[in-house]
């Protein structure tokens, strides 16, 4: 029986990209004796700017694999599995609120195996979602349950996409997302790319065939169909109610609702689910000219032969951590607010990243200190904000250059710089927006980012506001067997205080999915 071989950095030269080559090279044998490959891992070492190389991990099938000499960099391949087992005995009724990553991946996972769960969803089905979006980015009018933080596929459907994940797999549930999101329409390489991402015009193709596939397996959804109130007995969950007057028998409550849905933190606080304020960050998003970063990163031999470039910046200032995050190459800034008179934005990318500009979250942490030890006061903050963002905007994105930050007055016109935005932006002074100890970190962390990357600070710089939705400013609190102190309820996913993005979100959705196939059958 023929092993396959698992290869770790190989190093191939990005203009060659002679991958068998450099393998026999490793492997010392003929390019004729590899027989085939599959990329494990791809990620780009660009440390040195005359000589960028691709960096591989591969499973690679050679002849007569028996000569070959094992290192720590060439070793027998082992199979990448994820297994979902099934021990429950009692049977019930689960209901996932939420379509987002959490809650569509614990459907999935559900469905697959047998199960029927209801997934109910304030918002629309992605395609109908989509409309109203566009819709309020020409006329800045919001349907507060269908905007760019409600509705089916959530807040990470008009985003960049991206799948990123820090968080330890061991069980290899992360394969188990990426294969979902393969069959379900998502390009091949997110598989092994260093920095995976689907883009929000291919997302949303994914996100609706994933529903299809869940309904054809058993599962069951209810779009603008919104959470009002549980009905306990005996510290046991019996009935959820739904659009305030009707009733649901529920046995199991699966917690996807997002990071964004104040109003149900505020139903489920007063229905006694023990809650806690969770740190998060605030600040600004960033834009630049993708080409300068591209170049910034790569130099000019590489910058228009690699894909566009993103990065990462953090600096310490006094007890603060400042970075970026959730940076978009070739993206776009967009109005991602949920309530009205409140002004919060986010980036987001379609696949090709093609805008011709970058943008970034460039944001500073916060703590109870900040906002407060309520677990909801964390929501009052950010609301304060969004506030100030849409009066000084008067309704629109408020924007300012970076000089302009720095002097504290308000700008009236672009530099050398004129970005691309996919909802309306007004000039302003986004001092008046943030407290001064938001304010006065980002300026400081400037320089040093600008030496890290040329032009980064550059006086036309464009900043924009008000960058508040970076993760949930509560936690749910869950025990080991992942339900809360109420029977029967299961927080879930990035709302709840367990995840960071969409990859982490499916995981968490998957985890929850797991403990119910533990209970019922």
């Amino acid at each position: 029986m023929i092993k396959l071989l698992r290869v770790r950095n190989l190093k191939v030269e990005v203009l060659k990209k002679d991958i068998i080559g450099a393998l026999a090279k490793k492997l010392k044998v003929e390019v004729s004796d590899i027989l085939d490959y599959e990329i494990i891992k791809e990620s780009i070492d660009a440390r040195n700017k005359a000589e960028i190389y691709y960096i591989y991990e591969l499973d690679v099938n050679v002849k007569n694999e028996k000569r070959i000499k094992y290192n720590n960099d060439i070793f027998e391949s082992k199979k990448r599995e994820y297994v979902f087992s099934k021990t429950g005995t009692k049977k019930g009724n689960i209901v996932i609120v939420g379509a987002g990553p959490a809650g569509l991946f614990a459907s999935y996972l559900l469905s697959e195996n047998g199960y029927k769960p209801l997934i109910i969803e304030r918002g629309k089905k992605v395609e109908e979602r989509i409309e109203d979006i566009e819709e309020f980015f020409k006329t800045n009018k919001l349907k507060p349950d269908s905007n760019v933080q409600f509705g089916e596929g959530g807040a990470g459907a008009f985003s960049d996409g991206k799948l990123n994940t820090l968080i330890k797999d061991l069980e290899n549930r992360h394969f188990k997302v990426f294969e979902t999101f393969i069959k379900c329409g998502a390009p091949s390489d997110i598989m092994y790319s260093n920095h995976p991402h689907i883009g929000t015009d291919l997302l949303r193709i994914v996100i609706k065939n994933m529903r299809e596939k869940i309904i054809s397996m058993g599962g069951k959804f209810r779009f603008e169909t919104k959470l009002t109130d549980l009905i306990i007995e005996n510290n046991e969950l019996k009935e959820i109610i739904v659009n305030n007057d009707e009733h649901i028998k529920c046995d199991a409550l699966v917690l996807a609702i997002g990071h964004s849905a104040r109003d149900t933190f505020k139903m489920l606080y007063k229905s006694n689910l023990i809650m806690e304020p969770k740190p998060f960050a605030v600040g600004l998003r960033v834009i630049h000219d993708q080409n300068m970063i591209n170049e910034s990163q790569y130099g000019k031999k590489y910058k228009d032969v690699l894909p566009n470039a993103s990065y990462k910046l953090t600096k310490q200032v006094g007890d603060r951590g400042v970075y970026t995050f959730c940076m978009c190459p070739g993206g776009y800034v967009i109005n991602a607010s949920s309530e009205k008179n409140m002004l919060a934005i986010n980036g987001m990318s379609n696949h090709d990243r093609n805008s011709g500009f970058a943008n970034s979250a460039l944001i500073v942490t916060i703590n109870e200190k900040d906002f407060g030890s309520n677990p909801l006061d964390g929501i009052e903050y950010q609301r304060n904000l969004e506030k100030k963002a849409y009066e000084i905007g008067n309704g629109k994105i408020p924007i300012q250059l970076l000089k302009d930050f720095k002097d504290n007055k308000k700008s009236n016109s672009f530099g050398n710089l004129k970005p691309l935005f996919k909802s309306e932006y007004e000039f302003a002074n986004l001092n008046k927006i943030l407290p001064n100890y938001i304010s006065s970190s980002i300026k400081e962390a400037f320089p040093e980012f600008g030496r890290k990357i040329k032009g980064f600070d550059n006086d036309d710089t464009v900043l924009c506001g008000v960058e508040s939705r970076t993760s949930s400013p509560v936690r749910i609190v869950r025990n080991e067997l992942l339900e809360s102190n109420i029977k029967g309820i299961y927080p879930c996913g990035e709302g709840a205080g367990y995840a960071g993005g969409i990859t982490s979100a499916a995981i968490d959705g998957i985890k929850v999915a797991e403990e119910l196939a533990k209970i019922y059958k």
